[in-house]
């Protein structure tokens, strides 16, 4: 499967809005299923694809692809290899595809996550070094 990230769109040919029977036909029967509620309690679906590297949330009653979480060293944003780059060259990245605002801060568990909104990404780093990339719809 090809791992483009497409802001507002999703990741390859998982696209935001899919609905799971739809994940599971593309993408074969994940690794571990979890059911959980966000904070306006509505239910979740979550579906982790660990030799992918992907963990998908699917929100609400009929769930449907909401958030994908990446950690796959394959992945590409706008044609770049991103786990390759520095945090500089992500923005730049980002900046130069016209996401200029950011916000950056340290996690409580200390991942520092530099999140571009109008993109609805975020990209985690430890010790300097990517590990995961979480994008939204």
């Amino acid at each position: 499967m090809e791992h483009n990230i497409t802001p507002h769109k999703g990741v390859g040919e998982l696209t935001f809005g899919m609905p799971v029977e739809q994940i599971v036909s593309l993408m074969g029967e994940p690794t571990e299923v979890e059911s959980i509620y966000n904070a306006s309690d509505e239910p979740t679906t979550v579906l982790h694809y660990k030799e992918e590297g992907l963990t998908l949330f699917c929100e609400g009653e009929n769930p449907v692809l909401a958030c994908i979480d990446i950690a796959n060293e394959d992945v590409t944003l706008f044609g770049e290899e991103i786990f390759d780059m520095t945090e500089k060259e992500i923005v730049r990245l980002m900046v130069a595809n016209k996401y200029y605002e950011q916000d950056v801060d340290v996690e409580d568990w200390g991942e520092r996550r530099v999140a571009f909104g109008e993109a609805n990404i975020d990209f985690f780093f430890e010790a300097g070094e990517l590990m995961s990339v979480v994008i939204g719809r």
